[in-house]
C-alpha cells in the first residue's frame, strides 16, 4: 500500500492569457448549447405537456455523465487533455447535425430525439473532467478558489442570457436553425482550443500506451475510488450531496411544468424562471470570490445547502397568482448554488495528487449526480398526478433538514486535505 500525497505545483508561467482564452471560448459553446436545451424543452413541453416526457428526457442528457464520467476521468488522466476535449466537441458537432436533420425534414420523434440527446450528453461528459483537472496545473493554487467562483458566475451569466434569449429565437426561426447556431458556437471553442496548449500531469508507466486495455482501465478507477474511501470525510459529503441532488434536481431541470401547470405561463415565464436562476448564479459566484468562503470550505458549502433548500420550499409555496414570489424563490436557490458547490470544487483541486485529479474530480460528479436520472423518474409522475408543488415543498424541508444534520457532523466538517492508502 503507497501513502499518497498531494504533488506540489511547480511555480506557473504567466497563466491568464491562456487559462481564459480556453475559458471564453466555452463560454461561447455553452451559452449556444443552452439555447439549443432552451428551445428542446419548450419543444417537448409544448407538444406533449408532460412531465414524464421532459423528465426522460433531461434523464438521458445526465446518464452518459453519472455512469461514465469514472472512466473518462481516468482517460483524461492518460490522454493528452486538449485531444479529449477536441474529440468531445466533434461528437457534440455529429449529434447536432442529426437533430438539425431530423427537425428540418419534420422526420421528430420522441425515440429520434432521446437517442441524439444521448448521443451529444456523451460528448459533453468528456469536458467536464478534462477541464477542471487541467485547471489545476494551469491556475495558482491560490486562486482556484476564486476561478471555481468565475465559472459558476459563468454559468449564471449563460442562464440569464439563455432563456430570454432562447424565447425570441423561438419565434424568430425554426428549431433547426437556432441548432444551427450551436454548430457554430462548437466550431468556435475548437479553433480556440486548437490555439492554447493545455498542459498535461507527468505520465504514469500504464499512461505510455494510447489506448491501455479495459483492465488497466478498471484499475484506474478503482484506485480513484479507494483514494476517496480513504479521505476522511469524503464519504459522508458524498452522501449529503446525493441526496440533495435527489431533491434538488426535479424543482431546477423542470421549471417548464411548474410554469405551465402552476402558473399558468409560456415561454416568456419560463424564460423569467430561467433568467432569475442565472442572475442568482451570477450574484452567488460574486459574493463568493470576494468573500472566498470560511475558514472550512464545508461550513460554507452546507449554509449554500440550507439557503437553496429554503429557496426551493418557498417557490413550492407560491400561490398560483404569486408568480413573482417563484421568481425571487429561483432566483435565491441560483445564489446559493456557487456558496454550495464551487468550495467543494476547490478543495479537490487544491488537495489531490495532480495524476489522480481527472479521476477523482470525475467520480465525485458521477456518485453525487448519479441519482439525478432517478429524482427525474420518481418526479415526473409526481409533478403529473399530484402537481408540482408537491415536489418543491417536500424537498425543500428535506434538503434543508439534510443540511443542519450536516453541521453536526465533524468529519464533515472538517473534510480538508486527503489522508489516503492506495
Amino acid at each position: 500500500m503507497t501513502h499518497i500525497q498531494s504533488v506540489p505545483k511547480q511555480a506557473l508561467p504567466y497563466w491568464p492569457a491562456p487559462f481564459f482564452t480556453i475559458w471564453v471560448g466555452q463560454a461561447l459553446a455553452m451559452m449556444t448549447s443552452e439555447l439549443v436545451q432552451f428551445a428542446l424543452i419548450w419543444w417537448l413541453t409544448e407538444s406533449f405537456n408532460s412531465a414524464t416526457v421532459v423528465g426522460i428526457a433531461t434523464m438521458t442528457a445526465l446518464l452518459p455523465r453519472a455512469l461514465l464520467s469514472p472512466f473518462l476521468g481516468a482517460l483524461a488522466d492518460r490522454w493528452s487533455r486538449r485531444t479529449v476535449l477536441l474529440a468531445s466537441y466533434g461528437v457534440i458537432i455529429l449529434s447536432l447535425l442529426c437533430l438539425g436533420y431530423v427537425f428540418q425534414a419534420n422526420v421528430a420523434s420522441l425515440g429520434i430525439i432521446y437517442l441524439i440527446i444521448l448521443a451529444r450528453a456523451c460528448g459533453k461528459s468528456f469536458q467536464m473532467p478534462a477541464m477542471l483537472a487541467s485547471t489545476a496545473l494551469m491556475v495558482p493554487e491560490k486562486h482556484l478558489a476564486r476561478v471555481a467562483g468565475l465559472n459558476q458566475m459563468l454559468q449564471g451569466l449563460v442562464l440569464v442570457a439563455a432563456p430570454p434569449l432562447g424565447a425570441m429565437l423561438v419565434h424568430a426561426m425554426p428549431l433547426h436553425a437556432i441548432i444551427t447556431v450551436d454548430i457554430i458556437g462548437t466550431f468556435l471553442a475548437i479553433i480556440v482550443l486548437l490555439l492554447v496548449s493545455i498542459p498535461n500531469p507527468p505520465r504514469v508507466a500504464s499512461a505510455n500506451v494510447p489506448l491501455a486495455g479495459w483492465r488497466s482501465l478498471w484499475e484506474d478507477v478503482c484506485a480513484g475510488v479507494r483514494y476517496i474511501w480513504h479521505w476522511r470525510g469524503a464519504s459522508e459529503m458524498l452522501s449529503i450531496s446525493t441526496s440533495i441532488n435527489f431533491l434538488s434536481s426535479p424543482a431546477f431541470m423542470l421549471t417548464s411544468i411548474l410554469v405551465t401547470r402552476r402558473f399558468s405561463g409560456a415561454e416568456r415565464e419560463f424564460g423569467l424562471i430561467g433568467a432569475a436562476v442565472g442572475i442568482g448564479m451570477i450574484c452567488g459566484g460574486m459574493a463568493l470570490s470576494v468573500w472566498g468562503g470560511f475558514r472550512r470550505p464545508m461550513q460554507t458549502s452546507l449554509l449554500g445547502i440550507i439557503g437553496m433548500a429554503s429557496a426551493i420550499l418557498v417557490t413550492g409555496l407560491a400561490p398560483a397568482s404569486a408568480f413573482w414570489l417563484a421568481v425571487g424563490g429561483m432566483f435565491v436557490g441560483g445564489f446559493m448554488m456557487p456558496i454550495c458547490m464551487a468550495p467543494i470544487q476547490a478543495l479537490v483541486q487544491k488537495a489531490v495528487d495532480p495524476t489522480m485529479q481527472g479521476r477523482v474530480l470525475a467520480l465525485f460528479d458521477s456518485i453525487s449526480t448519479a441519482i439525478s436520472p432517478l429524482s427525474l423518474v420518481i418526479a415526473g409522475p409526481v409533478f403529473d398526478h399530484l402537481g408540482p408543488q408537491v415536489w418543491y415543498v417536500g424537498a425543500g424541508v428535506l434538503a434543508m433538514l439534510i443540511g443542519l444534520i450536516g453541521f453536526t457532523t465533524s468529519r464533515v466538517l472538517n473534510l480538508g486535505a486527503p489522508q489516503a492508502t492506495v
